[in-house]
């Protein structure tokens, strides 16, 4: 048996549900009519809760058919790309459906990115319409872009009338002290109010005539890790199949219609939009929404509405595992707990299994594969690896350098093929040429993730091509050196980037954050000694920095492009 066939054999079928088949029927549906579906089925149920304040999955359908009616006769049509720069609420599900309502194409832009990125996602996509935060609008205002019609909402609009105050106040805080803008905005020509159009106009939207398999529902654009972000073109096929396969993947273990699911992940990432929100909207889930959640929000909620399932990134289980009311929570009255965004720490892992009693499942996706892609198995997650590949999925290890497999239990590129592919990237035909492997005429999303496959088919990640540190031509993992760090009980956490250096390629830099009692009593060789006791010599950090916190990215992972672009 050929490297090829020895994956698409796809061993890791025998650890399925016994319910949940190889390969299942996509549902030949727009992600519109999947909104739709839910909406009428489960319309006397609820369907978000917004801090106490509850809405039906009638008034959220009401909602969003006004919206859409109102976007409609603003002139947007189909084609027309709609940014949304808005916080999880209740506005984010009725503005990203409405938009899709009109016939249109989502573009979501991170509440955190200042002007030029803002400008780069607008200008980038053709956006020509913006639904806007107002608190998050200054950063547009300075951007300098064309817009045609700009509507904005206050967040305090869909809180119970006693939190209204507490939340605004709350949020400026959080967002740099920002303030609501000046009545005075409204008078200029193109700006309306959201609420007062959902207020003005019927529930009556067109009914749009989609090509599932070419046009899009969403454009989110990557993290930006090399040069400028780019757009992931989602189609409806993509986010039917993304939200099908991993529902028919739990098998009898959650039931539509019944679950309880705390919506804190950020809806404008893929994760939280795709797995989260169009997850849980699609299987008539209650959504439980956080705005800015801290750990006692998330803990309280846990059981104020019997939470059953938990999403969630490494940085929060970490934080949890640590944290003095963690105890509080029955976490084994929870169905499933998922890890993703990021790899999940040995250490982490662990921890959280001998405080809690429960095993977190690791899942792998990415922005090109709408999100979902490799989940560990009901029951069975091994420690280390981020599961196996979906239903109608096939996933294998390549050379990064050519187009041609590699043996199981090789470490190589991460590739990928299956209905929750992207179509490309937005405007930009090279880059996704570069992104995809030719093989007997199959296309095989080339992912960047350098990893290996175990004999059950188990998927292991060792780090992204782009972090891998080359120290005299050996290859040394970042996160490899980053779980030895992490599993000192005084560190806390940690970030490993290669310097480069004339003699000998780049030398490893670890950049460190002590636990605070740990500060000022431990040094750099005592770290430097800790790593040779546990890694090849190559692969021990030469440079030790202390440091007060790591940059991460927007969904906790370790920023490692920030601390290259330092220049350290």
């Amino acid at each position: 048996m050929g490297a090829k066939e020895a994956y698409e054999a796809r061993p890791w079928l025998k650890f399925y549900l016994k319910e949940v088949p190889s390969d299942v029927p996509i549902p030949e549906k727009s992600v519109v009519e999947m909104f739709n579906e839910s909406t009428e089925k489960w319309k006397d149920k609820t369907a978000l809760v917004f801090y106490g304040r509850k809405m039906s999955y009638r008034e959220l359908r009401d909602h969003t058919d006004r919206l859409a009616t109102a976007l409609v006769d603003l002139g947007v049509k189909k084609g027309d790309r709609v940014a949304l720069l808005l916080l999880n609420s209740p506005q984010f599900i009725i503005a990203y459906f409405a938009v899709l309502k009109a016939c249109a194409t989502v573009t979501a832009i991170s509440p955190v990115y200042v002007s030029p990125e803002i400008k780069h996602q607008i200008l980038d996509s053709g956006a020509k319409y913006l639904i806007c935060q107002d608190i998050l609008f200054n950063h547009v205002d300075k951007a300098d872009v064309k817009l045609d019609k700009v509507i904005l909402t206050s967040i305090t609009e869909y809180l119970p009338a006693m939190k209204k105050f507490l939340g605004s106040s709350v949020l400026r805080a959080v967002y740099q002290k920002m303030s609501a803008p000046s009545p005075e905005l409204f008078k200029r020509e193109g700006f309306y109010h959201m609420q007062e159009l959902i207020a003005k106009y019927p529930p009556n939207p067109p009914v749009c005539q989609f090509d599932i398999n070419e046009d899009l529902v969403t454009l989110p654009y990557t993290g930006g890790t090399t040069g400028l972000p780019k757009g992931a073109m989602i189609t409806h096929r993509n986010l039917v199949s993304a939200q099908h396969l991993g529902s028919v993947y739990w098998g009898n273990i959650t039931q539509p219609g019944k679950e309880v699911i705390l919506a804190y992940l950020p809806f404008y990432h893929i994760y939280g939009q795709s797995v989260v929100m169009l997850g849980g909207i699609s299987q008539g889930y209650t959504l439980v929404i956080f705005t800015t959640p801290d750990l006692d929000d998330i803990l309280n909620a846990i059981e104020s509405y019997k939470a059953t399932l938990f999403y969630s990134v490494p940085s929060l289980y970490e934080a949890l595992r640590d944290y003095a009311r963690t105890d509080r929570v029955n976490w084994k009255r929870m169905k499933v707990l998922v890890s993703g965004a990021d790899a999940l720490l040995e250490d982490t892992a662990k921890g959280w299994e001998k405080r809690t009693g429960t095993k977190i499942h690791e899942g792998w996706g990415m922005t090109e594969t709408s999100s979902v892609g490799i989940l560990s198995p009901y029951g069975r997650p091994k420690v280390g690896s981020f599961g196996v590949p979906l239903p109608n999925t096939v996933a294998a290890i390549a050379s990064p350098d050519k187009d041609e497999f590699l043996p199981v239990g090789e470490t190589g590129e991460l590739v990928i093929k299956g209905p929750q592919v992207m179509k490309g990237y937005w405007k930009k035909p090279e880059e996704t040429e570069n992104m995809f492997m030719k093989f007997n005429g199959e296309r095989w999303l080339r992912t960047g993730d350098l990893a290996r496959m175990d004999e059950e088919g188990y998927f292991f990640f060792y780090d992204r091509k782009r972090d891998m540190i080359k120290y005299k031509g050996l290859a040394v993992f970042a996160r490899e050196v980053e779980e030895v760090l992490c599993s000192h009980p005084q560190v806390k956490e940690a970030g490993v980037i290669g310097v480069p250096d004339p003699e000998v390629g780049e030398r490893v830099k670890a950049i460190v954050v002590l636990e605070t009692e740990a500060r000022g009593k431990l040094s750099e060789m005592d770290i430097i000694k800790y790593c040779e006791e546990r890694l090849a010599h190559y692969k021990v950090p030469k440079i030790v920095e202390f440091r007060g916190e790591v940059p991460k990215t927007d969904v906790g992972k370790v920023s490692h492009r920030e601390l290259r672009d330092e220049g350290v």
